[in-house]
């Protein structure tokens, strides 16, 4: 594994591929009222959350409520050779939802039904439309809940699409070890099943992991079949404040080391946590924090908590204090999947370059003292966070979207992060995805001969190239 060589393109050239005006008729017949080519439509189907700003939006968008929907969708694209792009609740940060070749949006938000729970599996099995939020207010009843935890309230089908992860996954994993099933739309617009509901299975290629994380290139997901947890009898927060980062990153290191099964840690950056107390009027101390949650029985939890504040306290960590109720414990991590809108806020107009690396938990001092110090001295405002309890941690630049100075500033600190964590045996992208803005580091992350394996499976399971084509790899 090596460095990359130079900064990833902002924005990478590609051919436009226009939608023919039959194909737009042909779909306006089948769909109706569930097709518009208005262009506010089209504009909010043709953005997220990600820096780009300059895509063009999609040709027209269908609004799918059903597999067969969706499957007719991509069979009249599939026919025009026009690019398919699945949308969900546009909160990807990658750029995975831009229609950068032209194309038809294929709109999943009102595929949001919960088909069924079964609680005696742990298993509950939705359309690609349900948020995380609609589906945990669903499984309460039931004593369950679903622990990946992004912070937006993402669809599940966006979720599987970029393999995300989040604030639990120290404990329960990402979307990779919790998607059981699948019922995918390929580009020829069948519809077929990958994966199986048991616990496990040894019969033939690994379809469903294939298919996670791969941000639409491969196939449009319609059914996803999940594994759910009980939820914790007891559940206790906790913060705890270091005078240096290096602190509170070998609090986490000796935690995970010892085997503590924590639930959730994770660190804020002193300047990020004056934001979050302006964003969301909080008064926490303005230092570097650690924020904490543990899951068990009462006395598991206890104990947990009891063995962190020990270490923690070896490593100068002060002034620990407790969120017990279920209210204070929601406003200190709706305080914390805030901190994009707490940094947007704290320079009005601005944009969020976002990063997303994730190294080896033995190597993330290394890799974030460094880049701390670097961030420090370029003079661009950012935010920091981690779910360092896996070693993966976000910066947010915040740059004047007019200043070609800022951006090209934000991008050489991403690229400069991104060869270090590489250099560390790390990746490129611990949870957001490749999209279009790591390309060229997923590239130099996994070598030639693995892209090139990958261009094959890309070339097999769509030969026209038309779904979701310019994100991940460059199909040749």
């Amino acid at each position: 594994m090596h460095a990359p060589d130079s900064p990833t393109p902002f924005l990478p050239q590609v051919r436009q591929r226009p939608a023919p005006q039959a194909l737009l008729d042909a779909l306006q017949a089948r769909f109706s009222e569930q097709f518009s080519a208005a262009l506010a439509v089209r504009e909010q189907h043709g953005r997220d959350e990600s820096a780009f700003t300059t895509v063009q939006p999609p040709a027209a968008v269908v609004f799918a409520e059903s597999t067969r929907d969706v499957q007719d969708a991509v069979r009249l694209c599939a026919q025009y050779r026009t690019p398919v792009i699945p949308f969900g609740a546009g909160s990807s940060l990658e750029g995975q939802v831009l229609a950068v070749q032209g194309g038809v949006s294929i709109a999943l938000s009102r595929m949001n039904r919960i088909l069924s729970v079964n609680p005696e599996d742990l298993t509950v099995t939705v359309q690609p439309g349900v948020t995380r939020k609609q589906l945990n207010d669903a499984l309460k009843s039931a004593g369950m809940f679903f622990p990946i935890d992004p912070g937006a309230d993402a669809s599940i089908g966006g979720m599987t699409a970029t393999r995300a992860s989040g604030t639990n996954a120290v404990r329960y994993g990402t979307m990779r070890e919790n998607v059981l099933l699948l019922e995918v739309v390929t580009a020829s617009g069948d519809a077929i099943r990958a994966g199986t509901r048991a616990k496990k299975s040894s019969a033939g290629y690994d379809l469903a992991r294939l298919f996670v994380g791969s941000e639409g290139t491969l196939g449009i997901f319609t059914e996803i079949t999940l594994r759910i947890h009980p939820l914790p009898e007891a559940v206790s927060a906790a913060i705890c404040y270091f005078p240096a980062i290096a602190d509170a990153v070998q609090t986490v290191i000796q935690t995970i080391q010892l085997g503590v099964p924590i639930a959730r840690v994770e660190l804020i950056h002193a300047g990020t946590v004056g934001m979050i107390n302006r964003h969301a009027k909080l008064h926490l101390r303005q230092g570097h924090m650690l924020l904490m949650e543990f899951h068990g029985s009462p006395a598991s939890v206890k104990e947990q908590a009891e063995t962190v504040q020990t270490i923690a306290s070896e490593h100068h960590g002060e002034a620990f204090e407790w969120a017990d109720t279920p209210e204070e414990r929601t406003r200190l991590w709706s305080a914390r999947h805030n901190v994009y809108f707490a940094g947007v806020q704290s320079r009005p107009g601005c944009r969020v370059i976002n990063t997303d690396v994730c190294v080896p938990i033995s190597r993330l001092a290394d890799a974030l003292l460094e880049s701390v110090a670097e961030a420090d001295a370029s003079g661009i405002a950012y935010y920091l966070v981690g779910h360092v309890g896996d070693g993966n941690f976000h910066f947010g630049y915040l740059i004047d979207p007019d200043s070609a100075q800022e951006r090209a500033t934000a991008e050489a600190l991403n690229h400069k992060l991104v060869a270090r964590a590489l250099t560390l045996d790390g990746t490129c992208t611990g949870e957001h995805g490749v999209g279009l803005h790591k390309m060229g580091f997923l590239r130099d992350e996994a070598g030639a001969g693995a892209i090139a394996t990958m261009c094959a499976i890309k070339r097999a399971l769509d030969p026209d190239n038309i779904l979701n084509p310019g994100k991940v790899l460059v199909a040749k």
